[in-house]
């Protein structure tokens, strides 16, 4: 079934690390807050609690709601998992040749902001009329997540106009001609991801001489992250059964474990770096695990998402429109942001015509 994706089969990222974003060593100043849209609780931003001994101990809530967070998420968010497929092990840096992994991480970003239940698809029974990709999302929680990227493109959208998964997309990416709107673009999101995953213990920064110049680059220090991600993605795509056992990676009692899971691999797929996941397979194994992931990305790029029937491609993933079901039955108070997922699915089916 063909989704539109061309697949290069080069893997990698695009530019080690030098975003094909015009201008990224300077911040563009993000868009004012409209009017009565800024966040602003009234509390004050200290606490104090009293201990044993009767002093007072200062500390910021934020900073506790944060901490809470974290603990009840995967310990990389689906941009870091896509980056880390694509970053080479030992160079520490991504391929050059890659133009769609910037475009990708942004869909990633707006499909952990979904996940995570900061957004959701704007609740109007006449957004069916349009198209996934053109259905006006709306932040419906701007609780701080932890993660800086998160909270950066959570701060633009709840400070701004409601628009589509396919503008919000755009925009993030400094995909329009719209001066006005030039502030929306999220800068270095690659390094800032890697840097992240150097905080996590998961890289480590080294510095590299390519003929010109010096560049950080950020070799993999934990291997065991980055295999856990890999037999992830080999289970998902080669096995009848998929059973994803559980780690600090994807927690047992994780909300839609399958469904993130699915929508991580497509991400990869889009993104151009899923080959890096799969050169342990032969050369046949390869090519039906991208025919699965083919039709996975038809599946799940439509909401309600696709059904399928004793599992496709030879019986590879016979179980998993059965607990894809029960999740989404389970959580069926979340449908509205599980659509944004399948909408965002829905633009990296035409990646490649946009770029």
């Amino acid at each position: 079934m063909s989704t539109g994706l061309t697949r290069r089969r080069g893997g990698g990222g695009g530019g080690a690390g030098a975003e094909a974003e015009n201008g990224d060593s300077s911040r563009v100043a993000s868009p004012a807050p409209k009017a009565g849209g800024s966040r602003d609780t009234g509390g004050p931003e200290t606490s104090y609690e009293s201990s044993e001994n009767g002093h007072k101990i200062a500390f910021d809530p934020r900073d506790i709601s944060e901490s809470a967070e974290r603990s009840k998420q995967p310990k990389l968010t689906l941009m870091e998992e896509v980056l880390l497929l694509g970053l080479k092990d030992k160079q520490g840096y991504l391929s050059f040749w890659n133009d769609n992994i910037s475009y990708a991480l942004r869909g990633c970003i707006v499909i952990e902001l979904a996940f995570r239940g900061r957004v959701s698809m704007q609740k109007d029974s006449s957004r069916r009329r349009f198209p996934l990709a053109d259905r006006v999302i709306e932040v419906i929680d701007d609780t701080l997540t932890g993660e800086v990227l998160l909270d950066e493109a959570l701060k633009m959208m709840k400070a701004s106009e409601k628009m589509s998964v396919s503008s919000w997309i755009d925009l993030m990416s400094g995909e329009t001609w719209n001066l006005m709107k030039i502030g929306y673009q999220l800068k270095q999101v690659r390094e800032r991801l890697a840097k992240g995953l150097v905080d996590k213990g998961i890289l480590r920064t080294e510095k590299r001489n390519f003929l010109l110049f010096d560049m950080a680059t950020h070799p993999v220090a934990d291997g065991g992250a980055k295999e856990e991600i890999r037999r992830r993605v080999r289970n998902v795509l080669t096995q009848r059964t998929v059973v994803l056992p559980g780690s600090q990676f994807l927690p047992e009692n994780l909300k839609f474990r399958y469904t993130r899971t699915i929508a991580m691999v497509c991400a990869a797929y889009a993104a151009n770096v899923l080959e890096n996941a799969l050169a342990t397979l032969g050369h046949e194994s390869r090519e039906r695990a991208f025919a699965q992931v083919d039709e996975l990305l038809a599946e799940y790029s439509q909401w309600p998402f696709g059904k399928r029937t004793g599992g496709a491609s030879g019986g590879v993933g016979a179980n998993l429109g059965q607990v894809i079901g029960e999740e989404v039955t389970n959580g069926k108070d979340e449908e509205l942001q599980l659509e944004v997922v399948a909408a965002c699915l829905s633009v990296f089916t035409r990646l490649d015509s946009l770029l």
